[in-house]
């Protein structure tokens, strides 16, 4: 089945690498517009833009550190200068950044990954909602992990507690947003390979025990997750709000 996009505008944080790059690249092959975003990564972003290209759709390249309210302003008021509107907002950036117990936690380490996975979630939806709230209509799908359902691995505890404060932000906002045609759902990946992510936090040891516990005997993929992100964008998800979809291959199910 074919999912048609045609004529909407998405915005991808995040998208040079792993699942953000999987996201655009699905959205743009079903017809929409994307915005390409990135912090540091400029030439694994140009590349996605390249392979949209290529393919035959339409993407644009926009940099900005999320975390900062005023690249957000930016950011989002280029997509809307060149494309007029944003109608999917994919909110992927987000990471761990690196492993730390409770007991060593340094607040600089705190801040960072909350402001990555939690303020940069909130600030760019609230960029982003009084376009679509004019209209009456526009999907948002934010990023969790399993992580906040499980508490994590050694040394993630604060961002399992992160990547829940998107799930409890996401079912507010969907409250707060569907009275003007808004959806906002939460995604939840478990164990995904090829990306930086296990490479940056994950021993090769851990890999292969998160691996032995998925009951479909296989690590998910980025395009596992793209796949669910563009069923959310899509008119097939037009009576779901406010939900969590895990995307683990049974390794936690609720």
């Amino acid at each position: 089945m074919h999912i048609d996009l045609t004529g909407k505008v998405a915005l991808v944080t995040g998208a040079s690498k792993g699942i953000g790059r999987a996201i655009a690249l699905m959205l743009a092959r079903s017809g929409a517009k994307v915005a390409v975003n990135y912090h540091r990564s400029e030439a694994e972003a140009e590349r996605v833009v390249r392979d949209i290209h290529e393919r035959g759709g339409e993407a644009m390249l926009v940099r900005a550190d999320v975390t900062k309210l005023d690249q957000i302003d930016a950011m989002v008021s280029q997509v809307e200068q060149r494309y007029g509107k944003i109608d999917i907002l994919v909110n992927n950036a987000g990471h761990m950044i690196r492993r730390m117990s409770n007991v060593e936690m340094s607040e600089s380490l705190y801040d960072e990954v909350m402001d990555l996975n939690v303020k940069s979630t909130v600030f760019v939806t609230k960029r982003v909602v009084p376009g679509m709230i004019a209209r009456r209509e526009g999907t948002i799908i934010n990023m969790s992990s399993v992580a906040a359902h499980t508490g994590g691995g050694g040394g993630s505890s604060v961002y399992a507690a992160s990547k829940a404060a998107v799930i409890a932000y996401s079912k507010g906002l969907a409250k707060e947003l569907a009275p003007y045609g808004i959806r906002v759902n939460t995604v939840s990946p478990g164990f995904i390979g090829n990306t930086d992510f296990h490479a940056t936090v994950s021993t090769e040891e851990s890999r292969r025990a998160a691996i032995a516990g998925v009951p479909l005997g296989r690590q998910g993929e980025p395009e596992d997750v793209a796949g669910v992100v563009l069923f959310l964008a899509s008119g097939l998800a037009s009576y779901l709000t406010g939900e969590t979809i895990e995307i683990n291959g049974g390794s936690y199910m609720r």
